[in-house]
This record gives C-alpha cells, structure tokens and sequence, in this order.
C-alpha cells in the first residue's frame, strides 16, 4: 500500500490518501513560530496499516522543514512522537526559543 501526504493550507490539515481515497488527516494550526497538532484521524479500513505512521511523519518532518516547535495535543501525534525519540526535539517544551 502506498500512501501520499498532502498538505491542505485550505482545510488547515494534511491528508493521507491511499490510490486517491482519504485514508486518514492531520489538523493543524499554524503560526509563525509554533505549530499545534490538535486531532488526527484514520479511516476505520486503514487502521492498523501504518498510515497513522506515514502521516504523523510527514506532518512532523513539515514541521522541522519550517523550524517550528510542535505542540502535540492530538494524542496520537504525542504518543507517535514518543515512540520516535529522533522527534522529540521538535517538541514545544523543548525549543526555549519559542517566546509567544
């Protein structure tokens, strides 16, 4: 199964899509020196298949492109980030350069 990642600026959310189905989503908001992840969801079909994995992923690797500390409230994107210590260093409490 292959799965792209997209960012939507419009819907303010990545999509996972699988041969063009929406597997799954990532909200966001986004500001100018922060990024919060507030909700993630994968279809009920496509769960347990890694497509939570590909998103969480892409979403946190858009966020080190930006240089953006990530506020992680989804528990899905916390516990990810977690279980993958080489993003934990995007994390909010962890960047002090963050002053808004």
């Amino acid at each position: 199964m292959f799965v792209t990642v997209k960012d939507v600026e419009e819907l303010n959310r990545f999509e996972a899509r699988v041969d063009g189905r929406l597997a799954g989503f990532a909200d966001y908001i986004r500001t100018g020196n922060l990024v919060v992840y507030p909700h993630t969801e994968v279809e009920r079909e496509y769960e347990g298949q890694g497509v939570g994995g590909v998103l969480a992923r892409a979403v946190l690797d858009d966020a080190r492109t930006r240089d953006l500390p990530v506020l992680a409230t989804c528990p899905f994107i916390s516990s990810w980030m977690s279980r993958h210590p080489e993003y934990l260093d995007l994390a909010y409490q962890n960047r002090s350069r963050v002053t808004d």
